[in-house]
């Protein structure tokens, strides 16, 4: 049997573009005219050839780039954590010294862009080699790895140490410096392509994409029509001034302030600054009597009620006196089945239906002939959101009409009246400074101009004495009619 699979390899991943420029800068950095000059380097007692050292590739960067020196060595970095430079004297040191330390060019077969994926196979290889090299001497992480690639790939490990055998023993006839500068970009690739744990995995690119963002398609007339059709919609779409929405902000900010545990701190006491459990106790979900704080937030919107359980609990009984109390019911049912189990979902679905939509149903509830069809439609095939059209009918319904009358109804009021108000417990002094404390915020800009304005105006707008002005005028008259002596 032949499997297809889409080709999910680097070039349809989002770093794509990132990664082309790396790759543009490195076949500048080893062309042999006006990139770095490698040289044969001895480490220890082993000469290495095509080396080349931390402050030459940092030279060459500021050169060719003309970027101050904290931008080069961050790219410098950026060269070694990807891959396309190894270091050869600390292979597990995945940064970029400005000194001697000795790197090498890795080669462009294990760049980042190439297609394929660093395969499981292939680690188990590298690890059966590196286990049997040193005898059963292996990082922890490298431990687990093999353990759990042993459990995955069993069916194939017998071809796996085979090729660990045949690479080991073929990397045993190479030179010394082959060898040792073959250990290290081995090394350095799977450090890369498989991350220790505590170390960023820079390959992270998210889910795989199926079409290349990159790609450059020549646009037909049907395209361009879609986006004169778009941007035609978009031109229509009503606005908002930003003066409307910079006064709906500071709006929703004042009605908040009260009720923010940061700026306005928490009553009795901060839990925790001062282990006072008293604040949990006031503000648990169905507390017998909840704090006038909490009662009073209701009052902001609809949304602030039904989430408070303890708000939810007061609306039912209210619902209930109006005889409409399997609108919340129906609600909450529709909750549980979007946040509940999975497997249950199909069941939930239909004891729902037969409690609330189906005809003669014991708490049937009253939604609009189109709504019943959608959602009688969708009951074919259930799924967490089947009831997103009728949960949603039945949310507006009481928004609309049940909200307004509960706030005005004596349950609430009663309610609000026997609100806690905890008192401001004293404790010793803190370092930390979020306790409760008063803020006055300081006046808009819009508001100081506008009273600026006004003064402006007013004093503008003052009366002014008539006779001064005319006994003014008097005196400028006669000293012009006197003759000069």
């Amino acid at each position: 049997m032949t499997v297809t699979r889409l080709d999910q390899g680097q070039r349809y991943r989002p770093r794509m573009a990132f990664l082309k420029k790396i790759e543009a800068l490195m076949m500048e950095m080893q062309n042999p005219d006006t990139g770095i000059k490698t040289q044969t380097q001895r480490v220890m007692i082993t000469s290495i050839p095509h080396a080349v050292a931390g402050n030459d590739i940092l030279q060459w960067i500021l050169q060719r780039l003309q970027i101050t020196q904290e931008e080069a060595l961050h790219l410098g970095d950026l060269f070694v954590k990807y891959g396309y430079i190894y270091p050869l004297q600390e292979p597990k040191n995945l940064t970029l010294r400005t000194d001697g330390s000795l790197y090498r060019f890795q080669t462009p077969y294990f760049w980042p862009v190439q297609s394929w994926p660093a395969d499981d196979t292939d680690y188990a290889i590298y690890l059966a080699k590196k286990n049997i090299k040193r005898k059963g001497i292996l990082e922890e992480y490298e431990k687990e790895h093999y353990n759990m690639l042993n459990q995955k790939i069993n069916y194939k490990w017998d071809f796996v140490i085979m090729q660990a055998k045949e690479q080991y023993k073929a990397g045993k006839e190479r030179k010394k410096a082959d060898r040792y500068a073959l250990d290290c970009q081995e090394r350095a690739y799977w450090l890369v392509n498989r991350t220790p744990p505590g170390m960023p995995d820079v390959l992270e690119y998210g889910i795989d994409r199926v079409t290349d963002p990159n790609e450059n398609k020549k646009k037909t007339m049907d395209v361009y029509r879609r986006e004169i059709m778009y941007y035609q919609q978009a031109i229509m779409k009503s606005r908002v001034k930003s003066s409307v929405s910079l006064g709906g902000l500071v709006k929703y900010s004042e009605q908040f302030l009260s009720n923010d545990p940061i700026l306005s701190g928490c009553l009795p006491s901060n839990p925790w600054i001062t282990d006072d459990p008293e604040f949990w106790d006031l503000n648990a979900k169905l507390v017998e009597i909840p704090t006038r704080m909490r009662v009073e937030r209701w009052a902001f919107n609809f949304s602030e009620l039904i989430r408070d359980p303890k708000g939810r609990q007061n609306f039912q009984l209210f619902l209930k006196k109006e005889f409409s109390g399997e609108n919340l019911s129906f609600w909450e049912a529709c909750e549980d089945l979007k946040y509940g189990d999975q497997s249950k979902v199909k069941e939930k679905a239909e004891e729902i239906y037969t409690l609330f939509l189906a005809p003669g149903a014991r708490r049937w509830i009253n939604i609009d002939g189109t709504t019943m069809g959608i959602t009688v439609k969708g009951l074919k095939h259930p799924h967490r959101y089947v009831l997103d059209a009728a949960q949603t009918h039945i949310y507006m319904l009481m928004k609309k009409d049940s909200y307004g009358r509960y706030l005005k109804s004596p349950i609430y009021k009663e309610m609000l009246a026997k609100a806690v108000v905890p008192q401001e417990t004293v404790k010793k002094s803190s370092a930390f400074t979020f306790g409760r404390r008063h803020l006055r915020s300081s006046p808009s800009p819009v508001i100081v101009r506008q009273q600026e304005e006004e003064a402006r105006a007013k004093e503008a707008a003052t009366t002014v004495d008539i006779t001064q002005v005319m006994s003014k005028l008097d005196r400028r008259s006669q000293l012009k009619k006197e003759p000069p002596k």
